[in-house]
């Protein structure tokens, strides 16, 4: 693995109660790298995700680095380092495309960029001024998806980004993803092997709260993780 660009250690985190949903979850990412993130329904992906772009704030830690320096994940500074598509969202449905995206690059401090290239991969030429909310989920998808990769935060977090997407939007999605450590680091959750497979440097098996098993780049085959995902299920 390269140099670090996120640490985490003996992460814990709930919703309520202190019913732990992530329980002692140590975690590292390296700096231009893809990493995948695959377990059964409530394993804690999305928590963990939530955790990581400062949705959730029922959590603790014995330490979180962020490019070698304690980090706060509601902190301004590392907010302008990331940024997260969801599997659901239904935040700014009055916005169209065109306006979310001047939003977001407004909230980065950065100047719109050039899309025409991402909305002709993702097939979304006739949704640009449409108001997200009378977009369908796939669509919906791809203005995120669009937004993100145009942003190109040094860490961006993808919550199963392949749902509702067609077939060559998924494909153009996978060409996105893997390309984009020239850019910097992407950590994305799928209960698709083939996401994984195709796209990831490492990838991490989680099973009820921690991370069970990782396998590194030459390691990384349907079978096995396909195996790994069996095994936690005969649990």
């Amino acid at each position: 693995m390269g140099e670090e660009l996120l640490t985490i250690k003996s992460l814990s985190a709930w919703y309520s109660n202190e019913k732990m949903i992530l329980s002692d979850f140590s975690f590292a990412l390296a700096r231009h790298e893809v990493a995948g993130l695959i377990g059964l329904n409530g394993a804690g992906k999305t928590t963990f995700l939530k955790v990581l772009s400062g949705l959730l704030p029922t959590f603790r830690s014995e330490g979180i680095c962020f490019c070698s320096s304690p980090v706060d994940f509601r902190n301004r500074d590392f907010k302008l380092c990331r940024y997260t598509v969801f599997a659901e969202d239904n935040s700014f449905l009055y916005f169209t495309f065109r306006e979310y995206l001047a939003y977001v690059c407004a909230a980065y401090g950065r100047e719109v960029p050039d899309v025409s290239e991402l909305i002709q991969g993702f097939h979304f030429e006739e949704y640009t001024n449409t108001l997200l909310r009378e977009l369908s989920t796939g669509n919906r998808k791809k203005a995120f998806l669009i937004t993100a990769f145009a942003l190109k935060p040094r860490l961006l977090l993808l919550d199963e980004p392949e749902g509702g997407l067609d077939f060559q939007s998924t494909e153009y999605l996978y060409q996105q993803i893997s390309g984009y450590k020239e850019y910097g680091t992407v950590l994305f959750s799928s209960h698709i092997l083939e996401s994984i497979t195709l796209t990831s440097d490492r990838v991490f098996v989680l099973e009820d709260g921690r991370i069970r098993q990782t396998f590194e780049r030459g390691q990384i085959n349907a079978e096995d993780i396909r195996e790994a995902l069996h095994d936690e299920n005969d649990r």
